[in-house]
């Protein structure tokens, strides 16, 4: 296994929990035909969660997914009202708790902190569903079955983004899941194949860019004899090999959610009509790597995760009668700062994203404009300037480091 993930570049452990979620597809598949209805579902869905969860984390390790769990019950079950801001707090207290202790990094795989904040995500998102219930029995009715804590489960121990109510209707073959005289419809298989299919280019292109611009290349002591032209086409090529490989591991969440039918969202207008899984999707390649201004990605760049900031913090931080500004998108920005982890440049990107965000709205309508003078402005002469700027900044520490050699010398 040692060789295998030095070939790819990447830890064992982060090895073992690839392959842990690649076995997800056929545990997926299986799920469809678990007989017993919708209790055998839930039992088999909360079963192989925590098998793979445990090959991929350990025992020990998996402890941690039962404090935002434990928490969310417990502030459902105590204090309704304020349930959602307090699994919130609480939930988030720990998770920095765990971030400080592991100190990110590979960290997270043995100790499964990104899986946690996983776990963190629904277990909010629950809390603030109990928190806006409008009938206090109903959701004690379902509460108390002992199939719907099941199906807290198996959702936390899923990757994920979804609501409970997709869920219950996916297990319980309703809504959209209802099964028909021909079975479950529509077919999840060509989606499937196509997910697959397009995890193998990402692979594929990965592996063949990687040896070219490693990430690793930054600290080598041949970067900084670089120019300033190859040291900007190499932050561009690194970039663009490394997002190949988040590319990959959403396409194969895809495809596990898909060929399960979870990720089933209905039916498109065209005619003939066609089955749309966007349940299931967490990225557009082409639409991060065509993307006209920075205000596009978070649509298009881990999608569920942006669903969930965007309902859950950003939304729920706009008061009542007035739009939301800048300070909701940088309480949003931060708050997935701290939700990946503690670093330094962590805090430092997702804060200037949320500038970087703002100033892509403010320059779209000048960008959109009929005058020709204003669309050059924007689109050329500024982007120009601005390059020219950092190579001048670059070039200034040029003459110091002629000094040193000659020094040296």
């Amino acid at each position: 296994m040692e060789s295998m993930a030095s070939a790819i570049g990447v830890s064992v452990a982060v090895l073992r929990f690839l392959l842990c979620f690649v076995v997800t597809i056929p545990v997926s598949f299986f799920h469809r035909f678990v007989p017993g209805g919708p209790t055998a579902r839930h039992l088999y869905a909360a079963a192989t969660g925590a098998i793979l969860s445990y090959m991929s984390f350990g025992f020990s390790s998996n402890l941690h997914f039962l404090v935002p769990m434990l928490l969310g019950y417990a502030s459902m079950a105590l204090c309704r009202k304020y349930c959602g801001i307090i699994t919130f707090f609480m939930a988030f207290g720990y998770l920095i708790g765990c971030h400080v202790y592991y100190m990110s990094g590979d960290a997270w795989k043995e100790g499964g902190i990104d899986a946690t904040a996983c776990i963190l995500k629904s277990a909010i998102a629950q809390s603030y569903i109990r928190h806006n219930s409008v009938s206090h029995s109903q959701f004690d009715e379902n509460l108390s079955e002992c199939s719907r804590l099941l199906s807290l489960l198996r959702k936390s121990l899923c990757r994920s983004v979804y609501e409970m109510k997709d869920y219950l209707d996916w297990t319980e073959r309703k809504g959209i899941w209802q099964d028909t005289k021909t079975g479950l419809s529509p077919s999840p298989y060509w989606a499937t194949f196509r997910a697959l299919f397009q995890a193998a280019i990402c692979m594929g292109l990965y592996l063949y860019l990687v040896p070219h611009y490693p990430l690793s290349r930054f600290t080598e002591p041949v970067y900084q004899e670089y120019g300033f032209w190859k040291r900007l086409s190499y932050q561009y090529m690194s970039g663009f090999t490394a997002r190949w490989k988040y590319y990959f591991i959403w396409s194969i969440s895809e495809a596990s959610i898909i060929i399960s039918g979870l990720g089933f969202s209905g039916w498109s207008d065209s005619n003939p009509r066609k089955p749309r899984w966007d349940h299931a999707k967490n990225v557009d390649i082409l639409g991060v790597e065509l993307a006209k201004s920075s205000v596009q990605i978070p649509l298009v760049w881990n999608i569920q995760v942006s669903t969930w900031l965007r309902h859950y913090v950003y939304e729920r931080l706009i008061q009542k009668g007035k739009k939301p500004g800048f300070f909701q998108l940088l309480a949003t920005q931060t708050v997935s700062a701290v939700w990946h982890g503690l670093y330094p440049g962590y805090i430092i990107f997702f804060v200037q994203s949320a500038i970087m965000i703002a100033g892509s709205r403010g320059i779209k309508p000048a960008r959109n404009t009929n005058c020709i003078w204003k669309r050059l402005l924007h689109r050329t002469i500024i982007p120009v300037a601005v390059i020219l700027l950092a190579k001048s900044s670059s070039q200034q520490g040029q003459p110091d480091q002629k000094l040193g050699k000659m020094s040296e010398i």
